[in-house]
C-alpha cells in the first residue's frame, strides 16, 4: 500500500458567487436602512427641540395668565367692597 491511498482528497473550498452576491446585497440593504433610520432620528430630534421651545413659551404664558387672573380677582374684590357698604 502506498501513502497516496491513505490520504483523503481535500474538498475544494469555493464560495458560490450567488452566496457572495447575497451577502453584498444584504450588507448594502442594512447600510441603506441604517442611513434612513439615522435621518429619521435626526429629524425627530430637531422636532423635539423645536417643540421644547414652544412648550417653554406656553409655560411662561400660563404663569403670566395666572398672575393676571390673581390681579383681576383682587381688583374685582376691591370694586365689590364699596358696593357692600
Amino acid at each position: 500500500m502506498s501513502v497516496a491511498e491513505f490520504i483523503r482528497p481535500v474538498p475544494e473550498k469555493k464560495i458560490p458567487a450567488a452566496l457572495v452576491a447575497a451577502f453584498l446585497l444584504q450588507t448594502a440593504g442594512a447600510l441603506f436602512w441604517a442611513g434612513s433610520a439615522a435621518e429619521r432620528i435626526t429629524s425627530l430630534e430637531a422636532t423635539v427641540t423645536r417643540d421644547q421651545a414652544a412648550i417653554e413659551k406656553v409655560a411662561v404664558l400660563e404663569e403670566q395668565v395666572r398672575a393676571i387672573r390673581q390681579s383681576l380677582d383682587r381688583i374685582e374684590a376691591k370694586l365689590d367692597r364699596p358696593a357692600q357698604r
